[in-house]
């Protein structure tokens, strides 16, 4: 199973945080599990390192260098993915959701057809199959 990590995740499963939730780790180490970051992770991680540094440790060329000794595989945003965009949309009685680093990576699980596992209780309101609550 190929498995998009939100940008919480994939922190919290390289630093083997107690916050990752059973459910994620069991689906993260299984063996047939393929582990795979968007770009946008390190991207909005630099961005919060730089305006927070004591709140957001580690920069992006940090977080790419744990990923790739980790043996995750980096998906760059395409055409495709920002294409999707305009197929996402969320139940009007939903709390706002403002957060485009999100939407941009489920729109590349949905494109590509990974299951986008995340702690944002934002995102389930999409609707969309590829997203998995953990």
């Amino acid at each position: 199973m190929k498995l998009l990590l939100d940008t919480h995740i994939l922190l919290w499963t390289l630093a083997d945080d107690p916050r990752l939730s059973k459910q994620a780790r069991e689906m993260i180490d299984h063996p047939e599990s393929e582990i795979i970051y968007s770009a946008v992770s390190p991207w909005e991680t630099e961005i919060k390192h730089a305006l927070h540094p004591d709140q957001m440790s580690i920069s992006g060329s940090d977080l790419i260098t744990y990923c790739q000794e980790a043996g995750f595989i980096s998906l760059p945003v395409a055409n495709r993915h920002v294409i999707m965009l305009s197929t996402l949309s969320r139940r009007e009685e939903s709390a706002p959701h403002r957060d485009p680093f999100d939407r941009i990576m489920i729109c590349q699980a949905k494109a590509d057809g990974l299951i986008f596992l995340t702690h944002d209780h934002l995102l389930p309101d999409y609707q969309e199959p590829c997203i998995v609550y953990v």
